[in-house]
């Protein structure tokens, strides 16, 4: 069954709050509420060299989080429901070795530091208060509307420009919005999501050339994929100051979603295929 946004127990009244500020007041838009969905951030932006700055991270994203969890709990809310990152458990990972959320933390950017920073301040104020603290850690969510380097590339592809990453060998996880809404859903009253963190994902991994390979079939039009050395790509991104680029295009990080599915019996509702099509049909 799918579920969306829309699609929430009807008990369940969507609250947008105020921005994550200093001297925030919540109390009042979570008066009567069971469950909080967090879902704020201030988020990285490569083209902007400020959003490496650890100490802005750290303001929003961990003293606001904090701000909220305690109004939270003095309200008496039952749960908040905090989206992570998968950035907590790293960068890349290895072949055959998937991202487990039981692994320890290893965030290597200020966006990464400071939702590990993050979780670790709501497991102190669940501690204090009671409050029931569930955790998710999504890799890349995609969709209608979706922005950055996933945009850039459903653009690529539109406009029928050659690619040269058939070589590519990796494998990512990626997890579509209507996944990503369904699990956040079920994890709002299922009484074994207390407590515990979860990653996400669509349960099915791509490699590079794989999604260009979907992105073009949704555009039911042929993918422009050629072979060139990994070598010459990775000297040309080294010339062109595009290595971290590179390094996305080209590595592998996928997560594991078995405790996901045996502890909440939760299933991603939509396919990679169906994910891909929602998001190309509803970019720019």
């Amino acid at each position: 069954m799918r579920r969306g946004i829309q699609d929430v127990p009807q008990h369940v009244v969507p609250v947008h709050a105020m921005d994550l500020e200093k001297g925030a007041d919540f109390r009042e838009a979570l008066r009567g509420v069971s469950c909080v969905i967090h879902a704020a951030a201030r988020v990285h932006v490569s083209s902007d060299p400020e959003q490496s700055d650890i100490a802005e991270f750290r303001r929003i994203n961990v003293e606001g989080t904090r701000q909220l969890a305690e109004q939270t709990a003095v309200m008496g809310v039952r749960r908040l429901v905090f989206v992570s990152s998968v950035k907590v458990n790293g960068e890349h990972t290895r072949p055959g070795m998937p991202f487990r959320a039981s692994d320890t933390p290893h965030p290597e950017c200020a966006y990464g530091v400071s939702k590990w920073e993050a979780e670790q301040a709501l497991a102190r104020v669940a501690k204090e208060t009671g409050l029931e603290v569930v955790v998710i850690r999504p890799p890349l969510a995609y969709g209608p509307g979706v922005k950055a380097n996933f945009l850039r590339l459903i653009r690529l592809v539109r406009k029928g420009w050659p690619l040269p990453l058939t070589r590519v060998d990796n494998r990512r996880s990626l997890v579509a919005l209507d996944n990503l809404l369904d699990l956040l859903t079920r994890c709002i009253d299922h009484p074994a999501a207390a407590r515990q963190t979860f990653l996400a994902s669509d349960g099915e991994d791509l490699s590079t050339p794989e999604l260009i390979r979907g992105i073009a079939d949704a555009m039911g039009r042929p993918p422009r994929l050629y072979p060139v050395p990994l070598a010459i790509l990775r000297g040309a991104a080294r010339m062109t100051g595009r290595v971290a680029e590179f390094e996305r295009l080209t590595g592998s990080l996928q997560v594991d979603i078995q405790a996901t599915r045996e502890t909440l019996g939760w299933e991603p509702p939509i396919s990679v295929r169906e994910g891909l099509a929602r998001a190309v049909n509803g970019s720019e």
